[in-house]
């Protein structure tokens, strides 16, 4: 595993290059771009399970930090900005394109959660990216609308015009901060405990997801479409992957969207018996599942 970086504007975007077992610089190798969920960080699902395991099936594989997250740069920090998180994959596939042992017709891109919502939304209109997969793909935007939108367009506007005045931004939390947190919160939906489970406990804790959201910058993510166009412009190859134990996240149902609106010719959808979203992140059970399928599309697509 080789640490690169590459530009978006004018920071550095931090990446995970990992090179096949038996890599032969002067041979030509099909890449997979990685993209990890929101909060989340490629030292987590996205790099150390997908990536990992998808290099060993001997695709070049990167898998990166969300811009002005984790180690990449972007200022201001911790925002979830969808056009810059979709430019995101546009650059990756750029520094793909620089390396003369990639095959620039063979590159694909994988992304989990809301990884994999901005992953098909960059297909559509980035067609140097001939395969799409996703696992547990969710669309950012559909849950900012749900629970009160316009609310909170209300109040993300009251903090925008506080912080233009002086105010120091507001940092908030994705998810309870803790075990305890959620216990005192009194949550039961198996996203939100298994969310914490994953994130804020030794099972997938890093420091470069450190739980923290910029209020203020949320606005864009209201008005987010992850697959806006999906049956006019998503041509390219799909396989979808869900869990069927439905969560307050809404990948399952997410999953379905995506895979009626693909105009794509050849599309498929994999429901994993007995799996919630964040048992797709890890477990063995599952996950072997999930890539057992992916491997196998992406050998026949790229």
């Amino acid at each position: 595993m080789q640490s690169v970086r590459f530009k978006n504007r004018t920071w550095d975007v931090a990446a995970d290059l990992r090179l096949p077992e038996g890599f032969d610089r002067t041979k030509k190798y099909p890449a997979i771009i990685c993209a990890h969920p929101i909060s989340s960080c490629k030292d987590q699902t996205s790099g150390s399970i997908y990536a990992e395991r998808l290099t060993e099936l001997g695709f070049v594989t990167l898998a990166f930090d969300a811009s002005h997250q984790g180690e990449s740069g972007g200022e201001p920090r911790y925002l979830e900005d969808p056009a810059t998180r979709v430019e995101d994959f546009r650059c990756a596939v750029d520094h793909l394109m620089t390396l003369d042992y990639v095959d620039e017709d063979r590159i694909g891109v994988l992304g989990i959660c809301g990884g994999g919502g901005y992953a098909a939304n960059a297909a559509m209109t980035d067609h140097r990216i001939k395969a799409l997969g996703t696992v547990v793909a969710a669309n950012y935007g559909r849950i900012m609308r749900e629970g009160g939108a316009l609310a909170t367009l209300e109040a993300i506007g009251k903090q925008r015009t506080a912080e233009a005045r002086g105010a120091d931004p507001l940092v908030t939390t994705f998810i309870p901060d803790s075990p305890e947190e959620l216990a005192q919160a009194g949550a039961t939906d198996v996203d939100t405990v298994n969310a914490v489970e994953y994130y804020r406990t030794p099972r997938a804790q890093s420091p470069n997801s450190p739980n923290k959201l910029r209020f203020s910058g949320l606005e864009a993510a209201v008005g987010f479409d992850a697959f806006h166009l999906a049956e006019v412009l998503l041509t390219q190859p799909v396989q979808i992957v869900v869990g069927d134990v439905p969560g307050a996240f809404g990948s399952y149902r997410d999953g379905f969207e995506l895979f009626n609106r693909a105009r794509s010719e050849k599309k498929d959808i994999l429901v994993i018996e007995g799996a919630s979203h964040y048992d797709l992140y890890d477990q063995p059970k599952y996950v072997d599942q999930a890539l057992e399928k992916l491997g196998s599309f992406f050998k026949d697509t790229l």
